[in-house]
């Protein structure tokens, strides 16, 4: 299956063995690219990467974590950002700022970037999947909302601040992707300032 043209050693183009999860998650996402996810199978990848099988999961619990790459370091960072914003710093600015610098990308990283969340918002087979890092992602919003306002990180208003706030970056996301020449980090900028406003209206509360 697939339109890459395998070698002797059993890998496309006689490419060397790979080693790492990023290397994997590079040979996997060719294989996206070139016959699609869903028609893409971990054994496809592990051929295709030059590596067993049952290797595959060493390095990514399923193929449908390969689009996420390493997740869990990347909410341990924006837990670090979050822990790092002054105290003085009004919440709903506090998270708008952390939420821009966490979705910048280097300009050379910003293909891959797009190629990485058309696969995340855009492939009905990851909807389910997703909704699962979505949810990780919405608690470490949450932590920090309910440390700020002294409340319980599972009480109404830090989730209502977790949910609104996904759905403004999924929103922007959204946009972006739509819009080759739109910047990632002002539409998030925006878009969190107009959800701040709405928090912060009279009517509002």
């Amino acid at each position: 299956m697939g339109h890459s043209t395998i070698g002797a050693a059993g890998r496309p183009g006689g490419r060397r063995k790979v080693t790492t999860a990023a290397e994997l998650e590079q040979v996997a996402f060719e294989l996206f690219d070139g016959q699609g996810f869903e028609n893409t199978t971990v054994a496809d990848i592990a051929r295709a990467a030059g590596i067993a099988r049952r290797t595959f999961f060493h390095y990514f619990p399923s193929k449908n974590d390969v689009p996420w790459g390493d997740f869990d370091r990347e909410l341990d960072r924006m837990r670090a950002d979050f822990r790092a914003a002054p105290p003085e710093t009004p919440l709903m600015d506090a998270i708008r700022h952390c939420l821009v610098e966490f979705n910048r990308v280097a300009p050379e990283q910003i293909p891959a970037h797009r190629r990485r969340m058309r696969l995340i918002l855009g492939v009905p087979a990851l909807q389910a999947h997703s909704t699962l890092r979505f949810r990780a992602w919405r608690q470490v919003i949450a932590e920090f909302a309910g440390e700020r306002l002294g409340q319980p990180e599972d009480a109404l208003t830090p989730q209502a601040i977790a949910h609104a706030t996904l759905g403004v970056a999924i929103a922007a996301y959204e946009q972006w992707l739509g819009r080759t020449d739109s910047e990632l980090t002002e539409l998030l900028d925006t878009a969190m300032r107009e959800l701040a406003a709405a928090f912060g209206r009279p009517d509002a509360q």
